[in-house]
């Protein structure tokens, strides 16, 4: 039972890591929020299931990886884990900078006049999911973390228990931003965008030493 909680707070930790940074998406949620309620719940709900099935994908492939590559694990992590911090390092320095525009800031801008009375949740929902599938970041920080992860997450019970805390906490976290979004009824500042990539690829960090060590 205590294998089990541990994994599933690992997926927990590996869904915030990837959903607290606060970018594009992010800013399109909040706006959304700020439209329909509703329409927001679809699109958090649509971020979620982008993130829990990139971390099913990986996690299914990562244990395969890490058999192919037996008797190197340690290299494996290492690998793994200076891909992790490199995501971590790259968020970080990007909030210093300040954010930039991308594909997603120029559809959030393209969209903020949309009558809420056009949209709809499914629509919404397809919309969400396809600007947050797009994103290679996602992808390869999965694939990053359950490589490395691969003998832990072997069998698929401990598989299913990982993507499940990954869904739970990306989940969470989404329909807290379109939450207060909501009550706040205005978009989230500058500087809470910069602390929430601090927090985030902080976490991101933090899984790239512990999976780092013990050093090859």
């Amino acid at each position: 039972m205590t294998e089990i909680w541990t994994t599933a707070g690992a997926g927990a930790v590996a869904g915030l890591g990837v959903a607290v940074p606060v970018g594009a998406i992010g800013v399109l949620l909040v706006q959304e929020a700020m439209r329909d309620r509703a329409t927001a719940v679809a699109a958090a709900s649509a971020v979620a299931v982008v993130d829990m099935s990139y971390a099913a994908v990986a996690t299914a492939l990562g244990p395969l990886v890490a058999s192919a590559l037996s008797g190197v694990e340690a290299w494996v992590r290492l690998a793994s884990a200076l891909i992790l911090a490199a995501i971590a390092a790259h968020g970080l320095w990007s909030s210093v900078r300040g954010p930039r525009d991308g594909p997603a800031d120029e559809v959030t801008r393209g969209g903020a006049d949309e009558p809420a009375a056009r949209a709809r949740p499914a629509r919404v929902f397809a919309r969400f999911a396809a600007l947050t599938a797009v994103n290679p970041t996602t992808a390869l920080y999965f694939a990053a973390l359950t490589t490395a992860q691969g003998a832990a997450l072997r069998g698929g019970t401990a598989g299913a228990v990982f993507v499940g805390g990954v869904l739970v906490a990306s989940l969470a976290w989404q329909q807290f931003l379109v939450a207060a979004a909501g009550y706040a009824g205005a978009k989230i500042s500058g500087t809470a965008r910069a602390w929430t990539f601090r927090i985030g690829f902080g976490l991101v960090a933090v899984y790239a030493v512990k999976i780092a060590l013990p050093l090859p």
